[in-house]
Parts: C-alpha cells; structure tokens; sequence
C-alpha cells in the first residue's frame, strides 16, 4: 500500500529538521530505508515544483522595501548581504576527498546565498567542495553571470560623494577582496582612522543579516548544522527546498528559537553552534582590483562620515 502523503511530508520534515540518521528516522515512523530515501527525494522535488518562484532576485516593492531598508543603515543602493556556509558531511564515498576537505579539517559542501535585512533569501548557489574559495564559488554562480551582464544592479542611480554613482552593490566580508566593484567589503586592519573603523562597524551591523539566516536556517533544519552521511548528488537540491521552506516561515511569521543557537558541549561549556561560516581574518581588506569598486566603496564611508 502506498504510504499517506502526510507520512511522507511528515517523514522529510523530520528528516531535516532532526538531522537523525535515515536508519533512526524510518524506524520511528514504522518505514524502511529505501522507503524514507525515497520519501525525501519525493518532497524535495514537490517543494522545487510548487515553490518555483520563492526564492527570486527582488522587484517591485519587495525591491524598493529592500532598497530602503538599507539605505536608512547607511548604505543606498544595497541589495543585500553575500557569504558562503560549509554543510558539514560524512567523508564522500566515490568522489576525490581531498576536494571536500575544508580549511575546519572536515569534509563540507560550499552553500553562497544572498539574503535582505528581514533575513529572506534571494539567491542561493550550493555544490562546490569545502576546499574551495569564497571567491570561485561566486565566479562559477549565476549570480556573477547575472551581476556581470548588468541583469540584477538596476536601481534609480544614486549620487555619493566624488562624484561616484551607484545603481546597485552588496555587502560582503573580506572573503571577497579583489573580485569585482559590486562587493562592498570592511576596511578591517587594526591602524584605522575614525572614518574607518565607523563604516566597519556600520557594514558589520548590516551584513549580519547574512548570519543571523544562517542560524535561524540551520538550526531549524539541523541536518544542515550536523555532520551527516548524503548523497552529493541529491544534497544540493535539499539545501534548495528547505531555503524555499526558509522564506515561507518567514513569510507567514513563523518565530525562531534564539536558544537554539547554543549547544553544550562535551565539557558541559554553553556555546554557540558552529554555523560553518569560515572567518576570512583581519588582516585588512585588499584593494580591489577594479578602480570603480575603491572608488565605491570610499564614497560610502565619506557618505557615512556626513550622516
């Protein structure tokens, strides 16, 4: 007998939102292995077809809500924060696993998203391996194809100081030092003048949003937080369906547990859970090697030093 769809919805609910293994999970629900392998590809491609368009480059007043919303932090013309997550996994079987190994000596799967001030996100790229760079997984994501074709920076131009113009950037840590003009980075360094160290701080507060979707996705879908054995081929699409999931709770004003941001550990220590988001130091910011992105981001902290 076919299985109720609300079992099998059920089944792929708990799946990620538990992060138990398939052999704990299909045994309390009273189903085999091969039956809740298949329940999760069965809900993962539900969810992509029904929910095409949840997660979606802003427009319309979702784009001008966006636009403002960070113009009042300080920064016109922003359409969003941009970093990289590690999904934690087993050590794949049948693939190169010095690929998957990352700088944390674990094996991980690379996830890039974009998300606005209310945490929504708006792109999202996953699949490289954990050993590669922030910066490469942008270069090979539609979002860099899109970005460099002028598709997505469209926004009524706006005037900063020496004469620079924007229509459009995102805010990013120093993962992104030398890639393009539409990543607006912190100075970072430890010598910084009082203009300096004030556009940090502004940049930092804004571009949290970034990690606060990170914990509020990850742990409410922990097999995204854990270390699991998966299917490479099939994890990518996942991690796609429960940020579709993601936005929806959103949407309708699902509340998040802040508690579920700490764990304790081994030694009985309270401790924030590790996010995979891998810290780029402090070293100080790069010059970019496009004039046009220096020149932005310098506008912006004069900008920032006049308010």
């Amino acid at each position: 007998m076919p299985l109720p769809v609300e079992q099998v919805i059920a089944f792929a609910l708990y799946r990620w939102a538990s992060g138990e293994t398939y052999e704990s999970g299909t045994s309390a629900f009273g189903i085999g292995r091969a039956t809740g392998l298949q329940a999760v590809r069965d809900v993962t491609s539900a969810l992509l077809q029904a929910y095409p368009n949840t997660i979606k480059w802003p427009v319309g007043r979702r784009h001008a809500q966006i636009l403002r919303a960070f113009r009042d932090k300080g920064f016109p013309n922003c359409f969003g924060a941009i970093n990289c997550t590690h999904i934690f996994i087993d050590k794949p079987a049948g693939a190169p696993s010095t690929n998957y190994y990352d700088c944390k000596q674990k094996f991980s799967m690379q996830a890039q998203v974009v998300v606005d001030l209310d945490l929504r996100i708006m792109d999202v790229h996953i699949g490289y391996p954990g050993s590669v760079h922030d910066v490469r997984v942008l270069h090979n994501s539609q979002l860099w194809r899109r970005a460099q074709a002028g598709e997505l920076f469209d926004a009524p131009p706006v005037s900063l100081p020496h004469g620079v113009v924007t229509r459009g950037c995102l805010l990013g840590d120093n993962g992104y030092p030398v890639v393009c003009p539409w990543i607006v980075q912190p100075y970072g360094g430890i010598d910084q003048g009082p203009d300096e160290e004030r556009f940090d701080t502004r940049q930092k507060v804004a571009r949290g949003c970034v990690e606060r979707a990170f914990g509020r996705l990850k742990c409410m879908w922990r097999l995204f937080l854990r270390t699991h054995k998966t299917n490479l081929d099939t994890l990518p699409q996942q991690f796609v369906a429960v940020c579709t999931l993601h936005n929806i709770l959103l949407d309708v004003g699902i509340n998040f547990d802040g508690n579920l941001l700490w764990e304790v550990d081994e030694n009985g220590v309270r401790r924030r859970v590790d996010l995979g988001i891998v810290g780029n130091g402090a070293g100080g910011r790069q010059r970019c090697m496009n004039v046009d992105g220096d020149l932005l981001h310098d506008a912006l902290r004069d900008r920032l030093a006049l308010m």
